[in-house]
């Protein structure tokens, strides 16, 4: 079905965006904010837990401050405050209310500067100083660049406009606030980083399995029809009636381009309803790709091999099987329900489900007929990734592919093109990301691996496969390591896969003296068994 072909093909143009990463940066270092003596702290971000009259309430998040005494990073040793508002509100001189218990002042922002005020709150006795911030998002509070040996013996950190608003509101309403401040620390690795590993790992050797298959099945298909004496078949060049799609050089470099400028469409359109759009894009091609892989699932098993080899002409579809037929609603109404209710905490599953089947689907239908193509694909994938992630920063003031992968300014919890998993053991939450582009791309290289193997008929230990696989499992693995030794930075994932997938398969190729056939024919010479039938 060319539609289908159509989606896949938009899918694998429009969906190689987001890198790497966690949500949620939780260590600020910050090089260009000035650092001096007794102004050289981390921007962390910090954790608000407050009672109202005694009762546990919402738990609000600020970021602390360059200057000022650090704080706890457990919640066990971190002690319940006292908290009340300042007077005058801006703390710009000595408070008229004594601070006798030593609570922790709130006060806006603004007349003084940060130091100023916590100097004061820090001689009033005050614990702790929270400033109100006059906008919604966080502020990092640096010192005055006149400023040159500061000494501050309280923690500050900055709260939002509305939580600030909220606890202000809750105080001049006569009920009694206090607060807990800490700073956890992020586990070095999380859970849920082997689980998304083991999915992409997983995606990759599922995809490659069954095209290799399809490959075998269509070689020796080609073989019947050339014993027979049909030479048209070598004449089936790009899609087949099969559906297979070989890239060439021009469609992997237009790939990359066109991807590049809906990645910049992207970034500049971010809203809710441009949100919504992708959503509705990707319970399409989610629907596609589920379908596709549970029909060619059940068509393993007798049962249903009648309903699968058995057709109907449906308007605008063309030929369709009655398997297709009775599998297609079960499938839209997965991803209208996901669509619905991707909200909900473990929606997640959802979007992992459909974004997965999508991938396999994607590395069936479209392939790297050899190496050169290979080369040429991941080559510009490498630089568009350390572009978009990099690069973009000096131009946009800020890392495209990662706004883009965290969704911001849309008002929801990322774009729904990658594979997610909530971190399990961090307290600050969040989920572990890795866009759909990190899996395909050098999925499609991988897959074209074991393609040439099953053609050659070689096993694991002799072919190119396993040396593959291992180093996009092990590309995969240092890219996390990176991204924990960058405080949960995101990261670009083809930065540190490429290398390890496309060099061992070009060191490999070398080595055994096979890289001018892997680099142009991608497939290994096999006799014409037309011939082979009349020498004998």
């Amino acid at each position: 079905m060319d539609i289908k072909k159509g989606i896949y093909i938009a899918v694998f143009v429009l969906f190689l965006c987001p890198c790497l990463g966690s949500a949620g940066d939780i260590v600020h270092r910050d090089n260009n904010a000035p650092t001096r003596p007794g102004c050289e702290n981390n921007f962390v971000l910090v954790k608000v837990a407050t009672w109202v009259n005694g009762v546990e309430d919402i738990e609000y998040v600020g970021v602390g401050a360059r200057f000022g005494r650090t704080l706890e990073s457990q919640e066990k040793h971190a002690n319940h405050t006292k908290l009340v508002l300042a007077d005058p509100p801006d703390c710009c001189s000595t408070p008229k209310n004594k601070l006798e218990g030593r609570e922790a002042i709130l006060v806006y922002r603004g007349n003084c500067s940060f130091t100023t005020k916590a100097n004061i709150a820090d001689e009033a006795g005050a614990s702790a100083i929270l400033i109100i911030n006059n906008r919604t998002e966080l502020f990092k509070m640096v010192c005055e660049a006149n400023e040159t040996d500061v000494k501050i013996g309280i923690p500050a950190l900055m709260l939002p406009q509305d939580a600030g608003a909220t606890l202000e509101n809750f105080i001049k309403n006569s009920s009694s606030v206090s607060v807990q401040l800490y700073s956890p620390q992020r586990p070095l690795v999380d859970v849920a980083e082997v689980f998304l590993w083991l999915m992409a790992v997983g995606t990759i050797l599922l995809a490659s399995y069954w095209s290799a298959w399809t490959a075998r099945e269509a070689a020796i298909e080609q073989d019947k029809l050339l014993k027979d004496g049909s030479e048209e078949i070598l004449n089936m060049e790009g899609v087949g009636s099969s559906g297979i799609m070989d890239i060439n050089t021009t469609s992997a470099i237009l790939f990359i381009v066109i991807a590049s400028c809906f990645l910049v469409m992207l970034y500049k359109l971010m809203s809710f309803w441009f949100i919504e759009i992708l959503v509705v894009l990707f319970c399409i091609g989610g629907v596609e790709g589920l379908q596709t892989c549970l029909v060619a699932l059940l068509s393993c098993f007798r049962w249903f091999q009648h309903a699968a080899e058995s057709f109907v002409k449906v308007p605008f579809f063309g030929a369709v099987s009655y398997l297709t037929l009775a599998v297609c609603p079960l499938c839209i109404t997965f991803s209208v329900i996901w669509a619905v209710f991707r909200r909900i905490s473990f929606a997640w599953i959802g979007q992992d489900i459909l974004g997965i089947a999508l991938m396999i689907t994607v590395l069936q239908i479209i392939r790297v007929p050899n190496l050169k193509v290979g080369t040429i694909l991941l080559s510009c994938a490498f630089l568009y990734d350390i572009f978009w992630v990099f690069v973009s920063k000096w131009l946009f003031h800020e890392s495209v592919m990662i706004v883009v992968a965290r969704g911001d300014r849309s008002g929801e919890d990322g774009i729904p093109m990658l594979l997610k998993i909530p971190r399990m053991f961090d307290p600050w939450g969040g989920y572990s990301v890795i866009g759909f582009g990190d899996i395909i791309l050098p999925g499609l290289l991988v897959a074209f691996s074991l393609r040439y193997d099953w053609l050659s008929k070689r096993n694991l230990r002799s072919g190119y496969f396993l040396w593959a696989m291992s180093a996009y499992g092990l590309g995969l693995l240092i890219t996390y390591v990176a991204l924990n030794l960058m405080d949960g930075h995101g990261q670009p994932a083809l930065l540190y896969i490429v290398p390890f997938t496309l060099g061992t398969l070009l060191t490999l190729a070398k080595k055994r003296g096979e890289l001018k056939i892997l680099w142009t024919r991608g497939e290994p010479e096999r006799p014409c068994p037309h011939i082979e039938h009349q020498l004998s």
